[in-house]
C-alpha cells in the first residue's frame, strides 16, 4: 500500500470514469462539428447536445428548456446569483436583498460580496454546531426587499445536507427565488428538482466522475435572469460561446452512471466512511467529527484533531502516499482556517486541526484499514513538535459526541 496513491479527496476532483472517457472519445476526434454549423457535422453535434440535455433533464425532472450548460459549478453559481439580482433587482428594481450561508462555497460567498459593492444588501445566516441553518433564522431575514435565497444543497467541506424542501417552502410561501448549489449533491442525493423544490440549481461535472470545466444551471421556466457572457446566443442567449460538446456528453454520461449506481455506491461508501470515523475516533485522542452525525452526504469524513496543524498532517499523509484535504480545494494555498469549521463556533486553534478525507468509487476496505493503520503515528509526530496543547475540557461538548455511535448515510 506504501507505494500506492490512496486518493481520498474526491470532494475535491474526482477521476473520470472509463464509461465518460469512452463516450467523449468521439467527439473530439470524428464528431466535432459546431452544433450551430448547417452540416452532417454540426448536426451530429447538435443531436449530441439534445440528447445529452434529455438524460439530464430526465434525472433533474425537469424540461430540456431548463437546463443550461456552462463552464463549471462556480459559472453556475454566478450566473445564477448575479443573473437574478441584475434582472429583478437592477432591471425591475424588485428589491436589493440576498439571503445565504456563512458556510456556502466561495463561489456563492465571493459573488455575494461582489454583489454588495453594486449596492445589493446580503445577510450570511449563522449556522449551528453541526453546520445545519436555523429556519426561524430564515424567516426572520426575510425582507419586502428579498428577492432571493441561496443555501447549498450538501456543504462541501463538513458534508451536512441543508433541509432544502422546508428552506423552498418558506420562499415560496414569501414569493422569493430559491437557489441551491447541488455540486456535492450529485452521486448521493435526490436531484429532483420538483421535490426539492428550487427554482436554479447548480451542478458540475469533476465532482461526478465526469470532466472538469463543464458545469449546468437549471433554470425554471418563466424565470427570467440577465446573462453574464454575450455573444452568438447560445443556450437561450443566456450563457453564449459553442457548446463544447465532449464535455456535455462526458457530463450527461456521468449523472447517469451516478444515479443508475447511487443505492449501492450510498450504502458501500457509508459503511467505509463509518469504518474511517469510528477507527480515528477510538484511536486518538482529542479528535471528533464536524458537521451533522446523520444528516452529511456518506462520503465525507471532516475530523478536527487538536493540537495538530492541518497542513502538517497532510505532508505527512502525503509522504505515505495518503490525498486528503484540510477543506475546499478553492482555498488551499492560503493558510487560513476553513471559514466552514470557524462559522460552527469552533476557535481559530481547534479549526486549523480539521482534516477532510472524503471517499470515493474507487476507495477500498484495504485503504481505510492503512489509513486507520499510519494516522495515529502521525499525529503523535505532529503533536511531538507542536507548539499547541489545548486543555480537552474546553472541547467537552465536542469530545463527547465523538464518543457516540456515529451514524453515517442519508439519501435525501
Amino acid at each position: 500500500m506504501e507505494n500506492k496513491t490512496v486518493y481520498l479527496d474526491n470532494a475535491a476532483t474526482t477521476a473520470v470514469d472509463p464509461r465518460v472517457v469512452e463516450a467523449m472519445i468521439p467527439y473530439f476526434n470524428e464528431n466535432y462539428g459546431n452544433p450551430g454549423s448547417m452540416h452532417s457535422l454540426g448536426l451530429g453535434g447538435q443531436v449530441a447536445l439534445d440528447n445529452s440535455r434529455e438524460k439530464i433533464s430526465s434525472i433533474l425532472n425537469c424540461s430540456t428548456e431548463e437546463i443550461l450548460f456552462t463552464g463549471s459549478g462556480t459559472e453556475s453559481c454566478n450566473m445564477a446569483i448575479k443573473g437574478v439580482a441584475h434582472h429583478l433587482g437592477k432591471k425591475l428594481k424588485k428589491g436589493n436583498h440576498i439571503i445565504t450561508q456563512k458556510t456556502e462555497h466561495h463561489a456563492v460567498l465571493e459573488t455575494c460580496e461582489f454583489l454588495e459593492k453594486e449596492g445589493f444588501e446580503v445577510t450570511y445566516l449563522d449556522v449551528d454546531r453541526f453546520g445545519m441553518v436555523n429556519l426561524d433564522d430564515l424567516k426572520n431575514a426575510i425582507r419586502e426587499e428579498t428577492i432571493l435565497v441561496s443555501i447549498m444543497y450538501a456543504n462541501n467541506e463538513i458534508g451536512t445536507i441543508q433541509p432544502l424542501e422546508e428552506i423552498s417552502d418558506i420562499c415560496r410561501e414569501n414569493k422569493i427565488l430559491f437557489h441551491t448549489d447541488a455540486c456535492q449533491a450529485g452521486n448521493y442525493l435526490d436531484l429532483d428538482v420538483e421535490k426539492i423544490g428550487c427554482d436554479l440549481l447548480s451542478l458540475n461535472g469533476s465532482k461526478i466522475y465526469g470532466p472538469k470545466g463543464v458545469g449546468l444551471l437549471y433554470l425554471r421556466k418563466g424565470i427570467m435572469i440577465t446573462p453574464l457572457i454575450h455573444g452568438g446566443g447560445q443556450e437561450r442567449r443566456l450563457r453564449s460561446g459553442t457548446e463544447n460538446i465532449p464535455l456535455i456528453v462526458g457530463f450527461a454520461k456521468a449523472l447517469e452512471i451516478a444515479t443508475a449506481e447511487k443505492e449501492g455506491e450510498t450504502e458501500r461508501i457509508g459503511k467505509l466512511s463509518k469504518k474511517l470515523t469510528e477507527g480515528i475516533l477510538s484511536t486518538i485522542p482529542k479528535a471528533f467529527l464536524n458537521g451533522h452525525p446523520e444528516k452529511r452526504i456518506v462520503s465525507n469524513v471532516n475530523i478536527s484533531i487538536l493540537d495538530v496543524e492541518g497542513e502538517a498532517v497532510l505532508l505527512y499523509l502525503d509522504h505515505r502516499g495518503v490525498c486528503a484535504s484540510t477543506g475546499s480545494a478553492c482555498t488551499s494555498k492560503t493558510l487560513d482556517p476553513s471559514h466552514v469549521i470557524l462559522a460552527t463556533g469552533l476557535p481559530y486553534e481547534a479549526a486549523h486541526g480539521s482534516i477532510r478525507f472524503s471517499l470515493g468509487r474507487n476507495t477500498t476496505n484495504e485503504e481505510i484499514d492503512y489509513v486507520l493503520e499510519i494516522l495515529p503515528e502521525i499525529i503523535k509526530n505532529v503533536r511531538g513538535i507542536s507548539p499547541v496543547n489545548l486543555k480537552a475540557e474546553d472541547f467537552k461538548e465536542y469530545l463527547s459526541e465523538a464518543n457516540k455511535k456515529i451514524s453515517l448515510g442519508v439519501v435525501a
